[in-house]
């Protein structure tokens, strides 16, 4: 079989003897016309008006239109050409539609990722902006229950109706992606991200919940301070292609995509293994360390305590993030860094944290484009390809060893029963 690295694909050089399963989403359909969809959607939508009725009811001019960056593969050229007409068609003047990209504290997004994922005429036509956590004309909105400020974009008091727009997939310490995270962390401050992200370490801040979760619940809390108008979300399968699409309110319309995505992407496992061959799912999932660690966490859930995870990512652009490299630099053992996060929460730091934890527990082969001295800072150790890596798990384990094969290791979830 083949896995994705970066934008291409390399062999598995494997026997069927060796492989317990392949854990892969749960088929399901792909959208024979989503744009199709998406339009009915934007006339009966979920626990709302319809998308015109609202900005006839609010007497809305100036719309903000929330997307996410090109770490989140989201279908942009399906989703936003049917929005756009609806908008026209409820009197918006094209002018006075802008666009935000929710990039949280990842880095801006480039003219040329811009039009990959929107495309040329959309690009051409509209305002896009880049958000930036640190900018120092951020504005402060509220305090939240749990004492953490709300600083957002200010780009939010010159509008009068906002769309956030994503893709839903479990979220290693959010529950899942999409909805509320358009917001927070998507156009909020760096402190208020901070301070969210260092609830992190709660036990029930982990991929697929959220019950009890506090990071989602602030999050969603913040979102409604916020005030978001209208949502809409899609569930994608491995290859990217819509299999359902949301839309109506923030929190009704996102809960229904997440039931969806629970049961796509969470795989139940009976048994643990020795171990798990993961990719991180190919480019932009690869795009880094700082990306590719979500990989990492899900492969984790299936691999036995002291077993071995080889993990398949590019990570064209090194480790990704200047705190977490930094962290990852400074460090001379896990330890070092797990203490380090237990006497002050750092972003990026949060990264190199979670890396750890993993590494002090199991043992990781990285097959990427870093040099070998970046792999053994991570604490992992670096093969060449997938053929030397599976050479050493023989000679470690013997020819009959067993393990699990995670293709799309950024999404699909290993959940032992």
């Amino acid at each position: 079989m083949e896995l994705k690295y970066g934008k291409g694909s390399v062999r598995l050089p494997l026997e069927g003897k060796n492989v317990i399963r392949i854990l892969h989403s749960k088929e399901k359909e792909v959208l024979s016309n989503p744009e199709h969809k998406l339009k009915r959607l934007l006339k009966n939508p979920v626990d709302s008006l319809s998308l015109r009725e609202l900005i006839l009811q609010k007497k809305a001019q100036n719309i903000l239109v929330i997307v996410n960056d090109v770490t989140r593969p989201t279908p942009y050229k399906i989703i936003l050409p049917p929005l756009l007409d609806e908008l026209r068609e409820a009197g918006v003047k094209i002018e006075n539609i802008k666009f935000i990209i929710a990039t949280g504290i990842h880095r801006a997004n480039s003219e040329e990722e811009m039009r990959s994922i929107f495309g040329e005429d959309i690009i051409s036509t509209y305002k896009f902006i880049n958000h930036n956590a640190d900018a120092p004309n951020l504005c402060y909105l509220d305090k939240l229950k749990s004492g953490n400020e709300l600083w957002v974009n200010p780009i939010i008091h010159e509008v009068d109706f906002i769309v956030t727009t994503g893709v839903i997939v479990p979220h290693y310490f959010a529950g899942f992606s999409g909805g509320r995270k358009s917001i927070f962390p998507g156009i909020c401050g760096r402190k208020t991200i901070e301070t969210n992200h260092a609830k992190m370490v709660h036990p029930n801040a982990r991929s697929g919940n959220l019950k009890g979760n506090p990071v989602h619940e602030e999050m969603q809390e913040g979102a409604e301070k916020v005030g978001v108008d209208f949502n809409i979300s899609v569930v994608t399968n491995e290859n990217h292609k819509i299999i359902e699409i949301v839309a109506g309110s923030l929190l009704a319309s996102w809960s229904k995509g997440v039931e969806l995505c629970r049961k796509t992407y969470i795989c139940e496992i009976e048994q643990k293994a020795e171990i798990v061959i993961a990719s991180a799912g190919g480019y932009p999932r690869d795009i880094n360390v700082y990306q590719a660690q979500k990989a990492l966490d899900n492969a984790y859930q299936a691999v036995k305590p002291g077993g071995t995870i080889i993990l398949l990512a590019e990570c064209l652009e090194g480790y990704g993030e200047a705190t977490f490299k930094e962290w990852i630099k400074e460090a001379k053992t896990p330890e070092d860094i797990i203490q380090r996060l237990g006497k002050r929460f750092v972003l990026g730091g949060h990264k190199a944290y979670v890396i750890a934890k993993v590494a002090k527990e199991v043992e990781v082969l990285l097959i990427s484009s870093l040099a070998n001295e970046e792999v053994y800072k991570l604490f992992f150790t670096p093969m060449d390809n997938l053929a030397q890596a599976i050479d050493y798990a023989k000679g470690k384990y013997g020819e009959d060893f067993q393990a699990y094969i995670l293709p799309s290791g950024n999404t699909v979830l290993p959940q032992l029963v």
